[in-house]
């Protein structure tokens, strides 16, 4: 009996029928209808803003639940049955936390903690104890306000278009949006035109970065050029430009109505460059693959996976399990310097899970998975045990950039020789430099005459490098310069 009641000592109390519990509302004052969607609660120990603590490799608690028409005033109680990660809300460690929870009205905005229409509650305290049967409760009252509008001036300028092909596939009003550096000869000679440069920014880059900057445009080398930062931003992650079945068909929207848009109105002259990084450095890659006639030269710089059979070293073809190696060990997400371990795909997945929409794997499953039966992305693997999902994988496959060039380089050939450089670090953080070395190997035979370059340092260091932009500049204006050649 004795052995027995030391037992029950140790068993969590949310299993002897306590369970701590959280009453979550928010203000008619600043928002008077009912609400549907999801509530995200976030704790920190340490941010005094817990909302706003990045989601990447931060392993903090958080806990979600999806509600239906629930009034201003009225709670919503977050129990153990709460999706939660990395455990329930009984079993999280006790202390003191900052708690903030947002009710995520879905407007279109990328970060729930900042989408705009958003409700929280200014940052407050609870302290957790073993007294599980206090109550605590969260009133969200204020809303995430609207962006400040761009500062604009001569050489810097907002463009946002109406977006025909977004708006029918969402059913709804849809813009695109970017900003415009013009270089200084664009008013010194007022009736010259100019090639473009689009530029695409990583992971949560925005076109905002741009607002109030004074200088004029970089030229390429000693050519002047309109330098345009698109934002792929959307309410599901990181567009990529690229049409898919759940972000819509961004891709077609950007060649057919945004590109037009710019060029006409800035004096474009039909000369089109690419570049990014990261997620930009995948996104300029597609772009260039998938309209090799719209654009003239890209540099793709660290691209996110460019090769599922390296997808941060899974081969999503012949592995089984995110999660897990075929020895059992967690797999890596991020390290520092490529090699320590910094963050783990499995404690990715199941933050991502309690977020569940605008992070970066919710972002490659909105736009490399199809639409599942309740209008959201399939996800590559089950998000407890990380089991990889072969019926997804095959939908993936139409996104896997080494694969189409294999598949389909005799009928693209001819307007895409050449035109690609692809730069990364032999460290870099996120493993990326594996899938770029996988495609470099499998496509040689193909005599793309595309270049890799491999360089000393991570996913943010190569830029201190005194070469790693002044190559890739060599290579656009000479892309720029051959284009301009042919059409005279």
């Amino acid at each position: 009996m004795k052995k027995l009641f030391s037992l029950i000592l140790l068993l969590p109390l949310s299993y002897m029928g306590f369970t701590q519990t959280l009453k979550v509302s928010y203000s008619p004052d600043i928002f008077k209808e009912a609400f549907s969607g999801r509530v995200v609660v976030y704790l920190s120990k340490d941010q005094k803003e817990p909302k706003d603590q990045g989601i990447g490799f931060v392993t903090f608690p958080c806990f979600a639940m999806d509600v239906t028409n629930i009034e201003p005033g009225e709670s919503v109680i977050f129990d153990d049955k709460a999706i939660s990660f990395p455990t329930t809300l009984s079993n999280i460690e006790r202390g003191t936390y900052y708690i903030q929870a947002v009710w995520d009205r879905n407007l279109g905005g990328r970060a729930i903690a900042q989408s705009p229409g958003n409700l929280f509650n200014t940052s407050q305290t609870i302290t957790l104890t073993k007294n599980y049967e206090v109550v605590f409760e969260v009133v969200a009252n204020t809303m995430v306000p609207e962006k400040e509008p761009f500062i604009e001036n001569d050489y810097v300028k907002a463009i946002e278009i109406p977006s025909t092909l977004l708006s029918d596939f969402h059913g709804q009003d849809f813009s695109l949006k970017a900003a415009v550096l013009l270089p200084e000869a664009y008013y010194s000679e007022p009736e010259k035109e100019f090639p473009v440069l689009y530029r695409v920014y990583g992971y949560g880059g925005d076109y905002m970065f741009m607002s109030g900057r004074k200088e004029p445009a970089e030229l390429l080398d000693d050519i002047p050029v309109i330098q345009v930062i698109l934002d792929g931003n959307c309410a599901l992650g990181h567009s990529v430009y690229a049409n898919s079945d759940n972000n819509g068909p961004w891709g077609d929207a950007l060649t057919q109505e945004l590109i037009p848009a710019i060029e006409k109105r800035f004096r474009g002259n039909g000369t089109r460059l690419l570049r990014g990084h990261s997620s930009g450095g995948w996104t300029v890659l597609w772009l260039q693959t998938q309209y090799p006639k719209v654009f003239h030269g890209t540099w793709s710089s660290a691209p996110d996976p460019v090769d599922f059979e390296s997808f941060q070293r899974i081969n999503i073809y012949e592995d089984t399990n995110m999660f897990y190696d075929a020895k059992g060990d967690l797999r890596l997400v991020s390290t520092v310097a490529g090699a320590i371990p910094w963050g783990y795909m499995k404690t990715i997945y199941n933050l991502e899970y309690v977020v569940y929409r605008g992070e970066q794997m919710r972002s490659f499953d909105a736009v490399f998975s199809g639409k599942d039966a309740n209008g959201w992305p399939y996800s590559i693997c089950n998000v407890e045990t990380g089991k990889i999902d072969p019926e997804v994988v095959n939908q993936w496959s139409r996104y896997n950039i080494t694969k189409y060039l294999l598949e389909h380089w005799d009928s693209i050939k001819e307007d895409l020789q050449g035109k690609v450089r692809v730069s990364v670090g032999n460290q870099d953080n996120f493993l990326l430099n594996h899938a770029v070395r996988s495609m470099d190997e499998k496509i040689k035979a193909l005599q793309t005459g595309f270049e890799f370059a491999y360089y000393p340092g991570d996913h943010f260091t190569v830029f201190r490098l005194d070469d790693y932009v002044p190559d890739a500049t060599a290579f656009l204006k000479q892309k720029l310069l051959e284009h301009e050649n042919s059409r005279n």
